[in-house]
C-alpha cells in the first residue's frame, strides 16, 4: 500500500507519461494483462487509455487489473488511469 505522499509523487511522473496501452472492444485479456506485466517489470508506472467501445470504465478496468497484477492504481481521469508496480528497477518512492 502506498501513502498519500507516494501516490502524490507518482500522480506528478504519471502526467508526464503517454498512454501506450489501450483497452478496446474486446476488454482486458490473457494477452493484454501479460503485457501490461511486462510493462510494469520494465517501467513500473503505466498510463492506460480505455476506448468508448471497450465494455469497461477507466474506473472498472484499474480496481480489475489491480486485483490481478498486484498494482496500484496511482489515479484516475476520464478514460486513462495510471498503475504502479513496484520492481527492482523502480524509483525508491519517498
Amino acid at each position: 500500500m502506498i501513502t498519500s505522499k507516494q501516490r502524490a509523487y507518482l500522480r506528478g511522473l504519471g502526467s508526464k507519461i503517454s498512454a501506450l496501452h489501450q483497452i478496446g472492444k474486446d476488454g482486458i485479456s490473457e494477452n493484454f494483462l501479460g503485457a501490461i506485466s511486462d510493462a510494469l517489470d520494465a517501467n513500473s508506472l503505466v498510463k492506460i487509455h480505455v476506448l468508448e467501445t471497450a465494455p469497461v470504465s477507466a474506473r472498472e478496468a484499474s480496481i480489475e487489473m489491480c486485483d490481478v497484477l498486484g498494482a496500484e492504481c496511482v489515479q484516475v481521469i476520464g478514460r486513462k488511469f495510471v498503475l504502479y508496480r513496484e520492481s527492482e528497477d523502480s524509483p525508491k518512492l519517498l
